[in-house]
């Protein structure tokens, strides 16, 4: 396994000589430098993964090299060490970006379990810089896709959430992807070589969902015949997704906040108490505000899962993204049934756009599939479509279609006004069915226009 790179910039030779003997000890890859501007040299060519540096140097001090090093997007974690350790010191240099900060003389055991957090963090942090250029360059967010700005905003919880160890509460109606948004943040988060362990409260019988969820001991129940490890135990060290929170007997609901408070359970018919070391994440397709007026979520609970609350929209909100959803559906049917289906005629395209899906990403997926399935060639018509697919929004099927290698303006050209034709030049209805404002719908117009009348002046 490659050695993690650390980086000491102290200007005091015994310290420095100290930290670097010190963390070579502990299996780390260390280079040492006596001021800041050194230390602001040797991380460009070593590209460390933390620094651990002096607030008070020549040269160039901590809290500046810090600065520098955040303006060349370069910034890896930081953990400062000083001598005048002051709140307003160790705030400033976490305003700044640093990790944490530590007093002089250094307490070597909090200096290790710093480090090992701070090369954690900066491991995390090099996911979500990937998935932030997947999110500018994709409309992707790991397994979320979306470019609006309601997923944008889910996009800036998620990564708020994942590094931290607070539980998370997502909601949104059914199909809208609470099980990817769960699994975002576990793969972001330092427990991602954990397990991700999840369940669905509404799917489990009342009777057998506190065993599901704590296990149970040899003879707790009839039908115990042996001793039986709950979710709670398999997901140790890393992740449990409690799926539709709501459904949870009130009963069950007061065991499931002592483990939150206090870490430690009970197996059904157990006396021993186990401790875990498990992130939770819960999901309900309720307002979860509503569900603790409802009587269905007890209000202790709901303010102990809502540290973090992630809301995803209902894809009618969001309607804009469905042309990147399509095209994301349609490469991962490809894989799965071996077809090459490229893209969806203008027409059908428009068509799925007007449509609201009640059921979401997860009937639009659905409904992908099976016109995957059944398609004869390399493009969806609207006869591809299951036969219940609301045909009361079905015009005339345009021919256009739309081939690899048309640029994006060409292909959303083409869209724009075939679905004018099928609306009869209804620019309200148009816009509606495209997803965009009608005011967006006036100025493509405009630009169109402005294109031809230009061209026809070139060729004159």
């Amino acid at each position: 396994m490659t050695k993690a790179k650390i980086l000491i910039a102290e200007d005091e030779p015994a310290s420095r000589t100290g930290l670097q003997e010190l963390l070579t000890s502990w299996g780390y890859e260390v280079t040492a430098a006596a001021d800041g501007q050194e230390a602001l040299e040797k991380a460009a060519e070593l590209q460390p993964s933390l620094i651990i540096a002096d607030l008070v140097m020549p040269n160039m001090d901590g809290i500046a090299l810090l600065r520098t090093l955040k303006t060349d997007a370069t910034l890896p974690s930081m953990i400062i060490l000083t001598g005048h350790g002051t709140i307003e010191t160790a705030v400033q240099a976490m305003q700044e970006g640093a990790y944490d900060y530590l007093t002089k003389p250094v307490d070597i055991g909090r200096l290790r379990v710093l480090v090992e957090k701070a090369l954690e963090r900066g491991a995390v942090l090099k996911e979500v810089k990937l998935l932030r250029h997947q999110v500018r360059h994709l409309g992707r967010f790991g397994r979320l896709v979306g470019d609006t700005r309601a997923m944008k905003e889910v996009y800036r919880l998620l990564e708020l959430a994942a590094p931290s160890t607070a539980p998370v509460l997502i909601w949104g109606e059914s199909g809208t992807g609470k099980e990817l948004a769960a699994r975002t943040i576990h793969e972001l988060s330092p427990r991602k070589d954990g397990p991700f362990v999840p369940i669905n409260c509404a799917a489990i019988p009342e009777t057998l969902l506190e065993s599901e969820i704590f296990g149970h001991e040899k003879g707790a129940f009839t039908g115990a015949t042996e001793r039986r490890m709950g979710c709670f135990e398999l997901a140790d060290q890393g992740t449990i997704f409690l799926d539709e929170v709501a459904e949870m007997k009130v009963a069950t609901q007061a065991k499931f906040l002592r483990i939150l408070e206090e870490g430690s359970f009970r197996r059904l018919g157990g006396t021993k108490e186990i401790r875990v070391d498990v992130r939770v994440v819960t999901a309900t397709n309720k307002d979860p505000a509503q569900a603790v007026r409802d009587g269905l979520l007890r209000e202790d609970l709901y303010y102990r899962l809502n540290v973090f609350s992630v809301y995803l929209p209902p894809l009618r909100e969001r309607r804009e993204d469905i042309p990147l959803l399509i095209g994301a559906l349609l490469e991962a049917s490809n894989d799965k049934y071996g077809k090459a289906v490229r893209n969806l005629d203008a027409g059908t395209l428009a068509l799925l756009i007007g449509h609201d899906w009640p059921g979401n990403v997860r009937e639009l997926r659905n409904v992908l599939e099976r016109a995957v399935l059944v398609a004869n060639g390399h493009v969806i018509t609207s006869p591809d479509l299951p036969p219940n697919f609301p045909s009361q929004r079905r015009g005339p099927t345009s021919e256009l279609n739309i081939p690899v290698g048309m640029t994006i303006d060409a292909a959303e050209k083409a869209l724009i006004l075939t679905t004018l034709e099928r609306t009869h030049h209804n620019k309200t209805r148009a816009a509606e069915i495209l997803g965009i404002s009608l005011k967006t719908l006036h100025n493509k117009l405009t630009r169109y226009r402005q294109e031809t009348a230009s061209s026809t002046t070139v060729q004159e």
